[in-house]
């Protein structure tokens, strides 16, 4: 009993002493890449064009998953909280400055992607939804 109880000592003192730390587990049905297949007035053509995407497979730091999105000019970074229960919040991202010819659909997803206060994932497919019934539909690119 005393060598076992001295065993986790040791182990929990080489931990403080090295500074681990337990990192979050990943969710493995969010924390993905997500290709965009429905959105405002889109179509599927448009949004497959422009290569429409959303990655949340960043870092996460405590409740927050960095992340990034394209939709076919610039890379845009956010901050987003999955909370229980469906909320979501998302921050106002930032953005590369490139000047592209067509940007109506990143313009318009830029506004909307931090409205989104609800999420639902179902199968392969993730939700954002806000407060006004407007929606983007993702389905995981990793799906076939």
């Amino acid at each position: 009993m005393k060598k076992i109880l001295f065993s986790l000592l040791a182990v929990l003192f080489l931990g403080l002493m090295f500074n681990c730390s337990v990192v979050p587990d990943k969710n493995p049905y969010l924390q993905r890449q997500w290709m965009l297949v429905s959105f405002d007035g889109f179509s599927k053509d448009q949004l497959i064009a422009h290569k429409a995407e959303m990655n949340l497979t960043g870092k996460m730091e405590k409740d927050k998953i960095y992340g990034t999105a394209y939709m076919g000019c610039n890379q845009m970074s956010f901050t987003s909280e999955f909370k229980k229960g469906g909320a979501v919040k998302i921050s106002q991202g930032v953005s590369t400055m490139k000047a592209c010819q067509d940007m109506n659909l990143e313009s318009s997803f830029q506004k909307k992607l931090e409205t989104m206060t609800r999420y639902s994932v179902e199968g392969h497919f993730l939700t954002l939804s806000d407060n006004q019934g407007n929606t983007m539909k993702f389905v995981a690119a990793d799906w076939d």
